[in-house]
């Protein structure tokens, strides 16, 4: 079971505190969404602080959630800023632009997972699981952090599993929190991206240890 914590609602001028306290109470692999302004509304990070995160903390995973509709540029980018995964949405270009680029992440050494929106049919996974190394199921529709689980998650993800087997990493996005981290993970998640919960009080590690708590029961 992993937690990624999702950087996109921390506080930007205290970003490498927030990260240092993760990484001590045991975080090793961070989401850090990528939103173009076109494929979603909002914008946010680029490479650069991709290749500065991985400068500092070169041994803890970089995860690239790329909400844009522009692989042709940005896939390069990240690639070159360190990437250690990168998350394509289905939605986001043709089957054959998402083989191309999983192809291309395969030859530089980068894991690719397959992003899907709450109203994709999970279905769509399956002529992508041999070339995949995680699913990325939404859990809110992208774009915006802080936003509540989406009620019928659970059911989607338990036919996500079933589609791709035992083996294949299930990471769920959007609304987790001390509960629904639970409800995920009994509907077969085994990593899980936390935002807004993670920041509310100020103390990242004591969320941290509060979420694994409810992993472990």
């Amino acid at each position: 079971m992993i937690i990624a914590p999702s950087i996109l609602n921390s506080d930007n001028l205290n970003l490498k505190n927030e990260i240092d306290e993760a990484v001590a109470a045991g975080v090793d692999r961070f989401h850090i969404d990528i939103m173009d302004g076109h494929f979603v509304p909002n914008l946010s990070f680029g490479p650069q602080l991709v290749s500065d995160f991985k400068r500092e903390f070169p041994m803890t995973n970089a995860e690239i959630h790329l909400m844009s509709d522009n692989p042709d540029d940005l896939v390069p980018a990240f690639v070159d800023a360190g990437a250690d995964i990168i998350e394509l949405h289905y939605e986001a270009m043709s089957e054959s632009k998402i083989n191309y680029w999983f192809d291309y992440l395969a030859s530089n050494g980068v894991h690719a997972a397959l992003a899907i929106n709450p109203d994709t049919s999970v279905e769509v996974i399956e002529k992508f699981l041999p070339k995949i190394s995680q699913i990325l199921v939404m859990t809110v529709h992208p774009g915006f952090g802080g936003q509540g689980f989406i009620a019928n998650s659970t059911s989607r993800i338990k036919e996500v599993r079933k589609l791709a087997g035992p083996n294949v990493p299930i990471e769920v996005d959007g609304g987790i929190n001390d509960e629904t981290i639970k409800l995920a993970k009994q509907a077969g998640a085994d990593v899980f991206v936390v935002g807004s919960y993670l920041y509310e009080d100020g103390d990242v590690a004591h969320q941290i240890h509060l979420l694994k708590e409810k992993l472990t029961k």
